[in-house]
């Protein structure tokens, strides 16, 4: 099926997003490309949906109670097309439902629903929904991965280490390890901030793949130029966790509120017992909302 993407937008602020996989596909403020385009010398994606997990299984593969199932990182949500529910000026929302073709990677019955809505003030909403249509507890960690360009404005000048990021308040944290496998060793400790609201950014930030924040202050990131005026924060209460990645000498960097993390070193491979998966009952439904503003 050929990919449709829907524009919306209001006088401060446009996104497009596809059919393929509800991703994000671009997000101008001032005029300014915000989100990264894909480029294939790096990373082709820009702002994949994950669902049903986060990151990596040990060999790609999980224990349900439906038995066994393979299932590649970040899960099936942005390797299907999302038929379009409805669509406004400012809102557009996708739905996805489980199929055979679902079924072959993860072996059970769901809707998701991605809505994306531009706010009055400039925000971008991006709403996750989750109706567990099975007959038995549906496990799942969702998250988003929005990559962001870094310069946000290539006609500043600016460089990869001219930009940091910023939280509410000074904090101390130290990121679990991502080993080869893309499994999280939480023994292997990375240092990022210490006593500061600040975290600079260079690329050997990002030498061991993804850094892994928790307890993030006011579940809030601002991605902002030291020397200019632009910028953009993602607010993501309800997340618990906040993946932050570039790769390479890549001219980007990826915000990614999570439920969820990938497998741990230490942990069995039963999908219900992975860090900070939902056990959604038969019939209810689950809501996460987190909110991108460039400024």
């Amino acid at each position: 099926m050929a990919q449709t993407v829907t524009t919306i937008s209001s006088p401060k602020l446009s996104a497009a997003v596809s059919s393929e996989g509800a991703q994000l596909m671009s997000l101008v403020h001032d005029g300014v490309e915000y989100l990264w385009q894909g480029d294939e010398r790096w990373w082709p994606r820009r702002a994949p949906v994950l669902f049903p997990i986060v990151g990596a299984l040990r060999n790609d593969r999980c224990t349900t109670a439906h038995g066994e199932a393979a299932m590649p990182q970040h899960g099936v949500a942005r390797r299907f097309t999302h038929q379009i529910k409805a669509v406004t000026d400012k809102s557009v929302t996708f739905r996805l439902e489980s199929s055979e073709e679902t079924k072959e990677l993860f072996p059970y019955d769901f809707v998701l629903e991605m809505t994306y809505e531009i706010t009055d003030e400039g925000a971008l909403l991006q709403t996750f929904k989750v109706i567990n249509t099975d007959s038995l507890p549906l496990p799942f960690q969702l998250g988003g991965h929005p990559a962001f360009n870094v310069p946000l404005d290539p006609e500043s000048g600016e460089r990869f280490e001219d930009y940091q990021l910023v939280f509410s308040r000074p904090w101390t944290y130290a990121s679990p390890q991502l080993n080869d496998d893309h499994l999280l060793d939480w023994e292997a400790e990375v240092p990022v901030v210490e006593g500061s609201d600040t975290l600079p950014l260079r690329h050997d930030l990002f030498a061991h793949d993804a850094l892994v924040l928790t307890d993030v202050p006011d579940s809030c990131v601002t991605l902002r130029s030291a020397q200019g005026d632009r910028g953009i924060t993602v607010d993501f209460p309800g997340f618990d966790y906040c993946g932050i990645w570039s790769c390479g000498d890549a001219p980007f960097c990826a915000i990614e509120p999570w439920t969820g993390t990938a497998t741990g070193t230490a942990e069995d491979d039963e999908l219900a017992h992975k860090r900070g998966v939902v056990m959604l009952e038969p019939g209810e439904t689950f809501e996460r909302t987190f909110t991108m503003r460039p400024f």
